[in-house]
C-alpha cells in the first residue's frame, strides 16, 4: 500500500499540475477540436476554481462518457454506443448523491477513476510480488504511474475501471477464488469490449497454473483437472452480454456497439494487420518530416497538422516496438496466462487500425496491459535502470499531457 500510495499520489499530482499550467497558459490551442467536441455543460458546468482544477483533463473521450452519465444512451447507431456501461454506472451512482447534477458526475467521474486506479497499483503490487519477487514489485508500480499514456487513469476515462478489473479476474485466479475471478472478468466485459478476451487467460490459469504457492506447468497436459468451479468463468462474458441485451431491447440493435465503430473508421482489416499498415504510416511519416512536403494520407479529413501528424505516426510505431519488446519479455518471463492475455488484447486493435492513422490510441491500449509492466519492472531493477527509464517516461508523459490539455490530439 505504501508504494502505490506513493507513486499514486505524486504521479496524479504532478499530472494535474501541469494540466492545469497548460490549460491555463495555452488556453485550447486547437480551438477548432474545442469548439468541435467539448461540452461545456458537462466538462465545465461548476465554474470558478472547480473548472480550473476539474476541466482540463476532461477531454475528448471524457466527453462521452460525461455525456453517457449524465444522460445516458440515446438514439439508434448513438455514438454513445461505443462507450460501455460500466464506468458511467458507477460514476452515475457516486454522483446521485451529490445531487446528480452535472457538477456532482463530473466529480463522480474523478473519484472513480483515481480510486480504481490507486486500488489497481496495489494489486499490480502484489501480483508482480507473487510471479517476480518483492524488488520488482516497487518498479513495476512506478513504471506504470508514469507511463506516457498513465495520464488517462486520472482522467473521466474509463480505462482505470478497466486495469482494475483486470488485475482483480488475474488475482484472483492466482489466489485460486474463482467466483471472484469471474465476477472481476463480467465488470472488465461491462467497461470495455476487451474485457471478454480474459476468459481464455483465466481458463489456461485454471488448468496449468500458477496456484497460490505452486508453479506453472510445462508441457500441453493440464495440471488441474476441471471442476464444478470452472463454471464461474462463464461469467467473464456477462457484462458484454447485458449491454448487448440492453442495446438490443431499447434500440433493436443488440450489437449496435460494434457497428458505430464505423463512425471512428475502425473495422477488420485482418489478424495483425495494423502492423503492416503503422509500419507503413511510420515510414511515410519519417519521409515526409525529412522531405518538409505538407502532403500526406493521413488526417486529410480531420485537417490535421501534416507534419503533427507524421510525428504522430512516428511515436504510434515506437510505442508498438515497445509493446512487441513487451510481449516477448512477458512470455519469457512470466507464466503463459500473461502472455496470452496480452497477445490477445493486443490482436484487437491491431486488426481493426484505424483507416486514418492505423495506430491510433495504441499507448492507451498498452497502459492498461499489466503484464507488460511487471516485466518491464523486474528488467529495468535488475539492470539498475528504473529511475532512469522512469525520468524519461515522464517526460514524455508532461508532453502528453500538455497536448491533452489544450485540447491537441495525443497519439
Amino acid at each position: 500500500m505504501r508504494d502505490a500510495l506513493r507513486a499514486f499520489a505524486w504521479s496524479r499530482l504532478a499530472i494535474l499540475a501541469v494540466a492545469i499550467f497548460a490549460a491555463l497558459s495555452a488556453g485550447a490551442e486547437d480551438g477548432r477540436n474545442a469548439t468541435v467536441f467539448d461540452k461545456p455543460a458537462v466538462t465545465a458546468p461548476l465554474g470558478g476554481a472547480a473548472d480550473i482544477v476539474l476541466t482540463p483533463l476532461a477531454r475528448w473521450d471524457s466527453v462521452w462518457y460525461l455525456i453517457v452519465a449524465n444522460h445516458g444512451y440515446a438514439g439508434v447507431d448513438s455514438p454513445r454506443h461505443a462507450f460501455f456501461p460500466l464506468y458511467p454506472l458507477l460514476v452515475r451512482g457516486l454522483g446521485a448523491f451529490g445531487g446528480g447534477g452535472p457538477g456532482a458526475v463530473l466529480i463522480a467521474a474523478y473519484a472513480i477513476a483515481l480510486l480504481a486506479f490507486l486500488a489497481a497499483l496495489v494489486l499490480l503490487h502484489r501480483l508482480t510480488e507473487i510471479e517476480l519477487g518483492r524488488r520488482a514489485a516497487w518498479p513495476a508500480v512506478l513504471l506504470l504511474a508514469v507511463f506516457p499514456a498513465s495520464f488517462y487513469f486520472g482522467a473521466p476515462y474509463s480505462e482505470s475501471v478497466f486495469l482494475l478489473a483486470s488485475l482483480a479476474a488475474f488475482y484472483a485466479a492466482r489466489t485460486d477464488r474463482w467466483a471472484l475471478a469471474g465476477l472481476a472478468a463480467a465488470a472488465a466485459s461491462g467497461t470495455r469490449s476487451a474485457g471478454v478476451l480474459l476468459i481464455v487467460p483465466l481458463l489456461v490459469l485454471y488448468l496449468y497454473g500458477p496456484r497460490g504457492t505452486q508453479g506453472h506447468r510445462q508441457g500441453w497436459r493440464p495440471r488441474y483437472p476441471v471442476r464444478l468451479d470452472v463454471l464461474w468463468l462463464a461469467l467473464a462474458p456477462a457484462g458484454l452480454v447485458a449491454f448487448a441485451g440492453y442495446l438490443g431491447s431499447a434500440y433493436g440493435d443488440p450489437l449496435s456497439f460494434s457497428h458505430v465503430q464505423e463512425l471512428w473508421s475502425r473495422s477488420f482489416a485482418g489478424p495483425f494487420v495494423g502492423v503492416w499498415d503503422g509500419a507503413v504510416a511510420a515510414f511515410d511519416g519519417v519521409r515526409q518530416l525529412a522531405s518538409g512536403s505538407r502532403e500526406t494520407v493521413y488526417f486529410e479529413h480531420a485537417g490535421g497538422d501534416p507534419f503533427r501528424v507524421a510525428a504522430q505516426n512516428v511515436a504510434l510505431f515506437g510505442f508498438l516496438c515497445f509493446a512487441a519488446v513487451g510481449v516477448a519479455g512477458v512470455l519469457r518471463r512470466l507464466p503463459l496466462a500473461y502472455g496470452v492475455y496480452v497477445l490477445l488484447a493486443l490482436a484487437l486493435p491491431l486488426s481493426y487500425p484505424v483507416a486514418a492513422q492505423p495506430l491510433m490510441s495504441l499507448p492507451r491500449f498498452v497502459a492498461v496491459l499489466f503484464p507488460i509492466f511487471m516485466w518491464l519492472g523486474a528488467a529495468c531493477e535488475r539492470r539498475g535502470v528504473t529511475d532512469r527509464v522512469a525520468i524519461v517516461s515522464a517526460v514524455v508523459l508532461g508532453l502528453f499531457v500538455t497536448q491533452f490539455a489544450t485540447w491537441q490530439w495525443v497519439a
